[in-house]
């Protein structure tokens, strides 16, 4: 399984694309997958996942019963937009246009480590995000997630 950690800033070129920082180039397996699925994010953000990460996930989004209307529309949330990019001879992603307006990706971009994945935010939403969330809440949350008989993962 691989898992990412840090937090590096890029910046996109006016086509979209960005590097890929080299301390998450390190962190995957050697053979260094090139082709990745992006995809839209839970928040205003996107998550890019090794196709390592992503086929037991797409696998197990597979297997959930199609006569359910809610799988259906969790599955066509989940996977819209989903779409396959490969790193380019310079080490570039690029990130498609409608993604990229979801996510109200402009210039600098901040890549975060999501276990699995990464989270692709646009900087400012970013640093929105943490300032609004107190150390007491993040405290409080910490406590319900993490405590045994708290949140199932």
């Amino acid at each position: 399984m691989i898992g990412f950690l840090g937090e590096y800033e890029a910046t996109l070129d006016s086509k979209g694309r960005f590097l890929l920082p080299v301390g998450f180039k390190k962190q995957l397996p050697e053979e260094g997958p090139t082709q990745f699925v992006i995809n839209r994010g839970f928040e205003k953000c996107l998550s890019l996942y090794p196709m390592k990460s992503w086929e037991p996930i797409f696998a197990r989004v597979s297997q959930l019963n199609d006569f359910d209307p809610e799988v259906r529309q969790f599955r066509r949330y989940f996977l819209n937009g989903a779409t396959m990019i490969e790193l380019d001879s310079a080490g570039r992603l690029l990130i498609p246009q409608n993604l990229k307006e979801h996510a109200a990706l402009e210039k600098d971009i901040v890549l975060t480590a999501a276990v699995d994945k990464i989270e692709i935010w646009d900087k400012s939403k970013y640093q929105q995000f943490f300032e609004s969330f107190s150390p007491e809440a993040f405290s409080s949350l910490a406590k319900q997630v993490m405590n045994p008989g708290g949140l199932s993962s």
